[in-house]
């Protein structure tokens, strides 16, 4: 078997995404190989998708996701946008159904270049999210930012898409909240057992919201492709929004329908910046860009 494999580091929305072909396989990528290649400026990413040999029936392929400390991850809906891009491109085919640690999802490519995720149905039932205690209404839990008596940030509602979600809703500037001291802090509270993603959400219309999120395992990221569907969710939940709506991250908008069946649909670009080889055991790389100049790392 061949050491290296290709790959191709793309984004979705500036959420910086490595496609690893790990198809005809049985060796996964390593979580250290994950970290060395995450150290990196050239390769730095926020997830990996790991795309393996379908393991179910029905299902094109399924994804191993793999955040920037090496820990997995259940879902995530910028780097999907990212494999439907890639192997359609490969493949000719518009429509996939993937298999993940999360679930299924079914996602598709239109005519426009944009792509389209069935992100599946959200879950707020306490101990799905999960959390370590009960809490019957998860539209707002207890948990704040800040002193007792009087906390900069409370009652977060939360909730599971396919990944714990933690959504805060404030009323100034999303940027003017140092998300980025307490949400390292929040990610790994006792009430998230498997840790969480934490956002800061700002309603600014019926049908929009803008959105920062600290990602479980990858830090502060220029979108999140299922914290915009958990807040979009989560958004029209509470009464505060109707069930289509646009999502604003750092790295753009991303369009959110809550189905009437339950179904979250995302929808947005991908974008492709340069492919080469990898070993999924050390982090070794080589790349090659669209001019097939070669730099190894």
């Amino acid at each position: 078997m061949t050491t290296r494999v290709p790959f191709a580091k793309m984004n979705g929305l500036g959420n910086a995404i490595l496609v690893v072909d790990m198809r005809g396989r049985d060796d996964r990528v390593l979580p250290e190989a994950a970290v060395t290649l995450a150290a990196g400026a050239e390769m730095h990413f926020d997830q990996i998708m790991a795309v393996h040999d379908a393991r179910a029936a029905g299902t094109d392929a399924f994804i191993a996701i793999l955040n920037a400390d090496g820990s997995e991850a259940g879902a995530c809906g910028n780097g999907t946008r990212c494999v439907v891009q890639a192997l359609a491109a490969e493949t000719g085919k518009r429509a996939f159904t993937f298999q993940t640690a999360g679930g299924v999802l079914d996602a598709k490519e239109h005519e426009d270049g944009t792509i389209s995720v069935d992100m599946g149905v959200p879950a707020f039932e306490w101990d799905r999210i999960p959390l370590s205690e009960e809490f019957h209404d998860t539209t707002q839990i207890e948990l704040q930012v800040g002193p007792i008596d009087g906390p900069a940030h409370h009652s977060p509602s939360v909730a599971s898409m396919g990944n714990p979600h933690c959504v805060f809703w404030v009323e100034n500037d999303v940027w003017s909240y140092d998300l980025d001291r307490f949400g390292p802090l929040l990610e790994h509270h006792p009430i998230f057992p498997e840790r969480a993603n934490i956002s800061i959400a700002r309603v600014t219309g019926e049908r929009a919201l803008d959105l920062r999120t600290w990602e479980r395992g990858a830090g502060l990221t220029k979108a999140c492709g299922s914290a915009a569907c958990a807040a979009a969710v989560l958004a029209n939940r509470t009464g505060r929004t109707g069930r289509d709506v646009t999502v604003t991250v750092p790295g753009g908008s991303l369009a959110i329908e809550w189905r009437e069946d339950g179904h979250v649909i995302m929808t947005g670009p991908a974008e492709w910046e340069f492919s080469g080889l990898l070993d999924p055991a050390s982090g070794a790389w080589e790349r090659e860009d669209a001019a097939g100049e070669r730099a190894t790392g």
